[in-house]
């Protein structure tokens, strides 16, 4: 694309002679003959370059360069006078804010010279500023994304507060939002108790207390995010996590079962922790399966992810009567584990809400 080269001057010949000139290098040529008029074309369409004459009637050269350099838009516009004054004259042109100055009567060589010149600063400026617009662009972008980053963080943030680490990340990236609507699933609930704990609290002081639901709590939440459980709640020392929900397991029950023994085991050594302190305290367990209603609860600032279901009491009602180390479920529950786990009948149990007696049965462990 041809370099625009805006010619400025009250005599007609004149402007005709450097025209000519310019266009033979294959340059493209605007003309004006008045300072107003040149200073419209400018702010229409700006050229590269602007060959002003300073002696002209109405608006001289002088002014419509101050006025070229007082608009934002045109500042860094090369200008070049024409003039046959004295060179002492020029003083007043460069405080004007000219760029360089042409002497009447015109040299071809020089002229064209200086309007490349001039064209070769424009150039770097128009690069410059090229850059300076893509860099400002890209901080943009960079701004966005940190902020969409930040904002990402604070959903995962949130979602861990239910969710393991690994199922929060993948609902944050694929916008799982749909997950958490209202929905029906068959899911395994795992209620957990601490036998003893209500004594405990009686006796010992409140930061006994917390320490002891801390390390609890650690090694629960380690646990249910190893096998990719969810935790609905937190009731001091009362915990329900389920499995298969809000994304699916290959085989809940198992990854149920598995947790629950897993944590059986490491509970052990923590127990003899706390005996070692004064605390006596135990840990009963109560499993089952069924369908459940799942989504969130709550309101705007504050909300949890829940399930509402039978199974949801039965695994509470079981762990209830759970003595400390056993593992409870129901007969439907264990029908979809007993070929790969020990069990012993504990009886049938009435529990409330279900107005059938409930045939009970603690998981031992594993086959070998």
């Amino acid at each position: 694309m041809a370099q625009k080269i805006l010619v400025v001057d009250d005599q007609p010949k004149n402007v005709k002679l450097l025209a000519d000139i310019l266009a033979v290098k294959g340059y493209e040529v605007a003309t004006s003959e008045s300072g107003a008029d040149a200073l419209a074309q400018m702010r229409g369409a700006p050229p590269d370059i602007v060959l002003l004459d300073v002696m002209m009637p109405g608006m001289n050269g002088y002014e419509v360069c101050r006025a070229v350099r007082a608009d934002p838009l045109l500042r860094a516009l090369p200008v070049v006078l024409v003039t046959a004054l004295d060179p002492t004259e020029r003083i007043k042109g460069l405080e004007a804010g000219a760029d360089d100055f042409l002497t009447k009567p015109i040299n071809q060589p020089e002229l064209l010279a200086r309007v490349r010149s001039l064209l070769r600063v424009k150039e770097y400026h128009d690069t410059i500023q090229a850059q300076a617009l893509e860099l400002r662009q890209w901080n943009e972008k960079l701004e966005q994304r940190v902020k969409d980053q930040v904002a990402q963080l604070d959903r995962l943030g949130r979602l861990k507060r239910f969710f393991s680490a690994q199922l929060a990340e993948a609902i944050v990236s694929g916008g799982g939002e749909e997950l958490l609507k209202p929905h029906r699933r068959e899911i395994t609930t795992v209620f957990l108790d601490l036998r003893g704990f209500t004594a405990f609290t009686e006796a010992a002081e409140p930061e006994e207390v917390m320490n002891v639901l801390a390390e609890y709590h650690q090694l629960v939440g380690s646990l249910v995010t190893e096998h990719n459980g969810t935790i609905e709640h937190f009731a001091g020392d009362g915990m329900m996590i389920f499995f298969n929900d809000p994304m699916a397991l290959p085989d809940a029950p198992q990854s149920a079962v598995r947790m629950a023994l897993a944590l059986r085991e490491r509970f052990t050594a923590l127990r003899a922790q706390w005996a070692k302190r004064g605390y006596e305290l135990h840990l009963g367990t109560g499993l089952a399966q069924g369908y459940a209603t799942l989504g969130t609860i709550g309101f705007e600032g504050r909300r949890d992810y829940a399930a509402i279901g039978s199974v949801t009491n039965l695994s509470a009602r079981l762990c209830g009567e759970a003595k400390g180390g056993q593992i409870l479920t129901n007969r439907k529950t264990l029908g979809r584990v007993e070929t790969w786990v020990r069990s012993e009948a504990v009886g049938t149990l009435s529990l409330k809400g279900f107005p059938q007696p409930v045939a009970a049965f603690n998981i031992v462990g594993l086959r070998e």
